[in-house]
């Protein structure tokens, strides 16, 4: 009987000291364009092996932005404790794709070299211990906005507020004559 024990203890101990280690998750990621005017669509590509997961992580470094990093579609908004911009990742081959159009976005982002960032694990710049993160570079150049856009004269926005007045009024009215 000990040696039927012993020899389950020894399989298990074997089982345990052979288990394959999980190997680290690696990642890989590419911008296109590389150069880009503020306001222009970006998109982020790449792969996660290594893991299985349903979705990658991403935040941006750059001029006047928190060191930590922040979040692509405001860029007010330090990255983690919960706070990323995510891309799903296709189960079936581990590649993911992010459309990051920088028109829509809150903050100011002004010309210079931006880092994008990768990570397989929701923790901010700070805070990343890991080796399994990959990042993007992207030059970021002037908006092509034309300055000579004529803006709305400074009468319209009263003017409209004064036309959304008197329509809630006459509704009212017409509204109280029916009861």
């Amino acid at each position: 009987m000990r040696l039927a024990c012993l020899l389950v203890i020894t399989s298990a101990l074997l089982g345990v000291i052979a288990m394959p280690v999980a190997a680290a998750p690696v990642l890989t990621i590419s911008a296109s364009p590389h150069q880009a005017h503020i306001g222009d669509v970006v998109t982020l590509n790449g792969t996660i092996t290594g893991i299985t997961t349903i979705a990658v992580y991403l935040f941006l470094v750059g001029p006047n932005l928190d060191t930590r990093g922040v979040t692509l579609d405001n860029l007010n908004i330090p990255a983690g404790r919960g706070l990323f911009t995510t891309a799903p990742v296709q189960l079936s081959n581990g590649s993911w794709t992010y459309t990051w159009d920088t028109s829509v976005i809150l903050g100011e982002m002004k010309p210079g070299l931006y880092t994008v960032y990768v990570v397989s694990s929701p923790l901010d710049r700070s805070r990343y211990l890991g080796e399994d993160f990959a990042t993007a570079e992207v030059e970021f150049l002037p908006s092509e906005k034309h300055g000579d856009e004529i803006p709305l004269e400074p009468a319209i926005p009263v003017i409209a507020v004064g036309v959304g007045a008197v329509l809630g009024l006459y509704m009212t009215r017409m509204q109280g004559k029916r009861k």
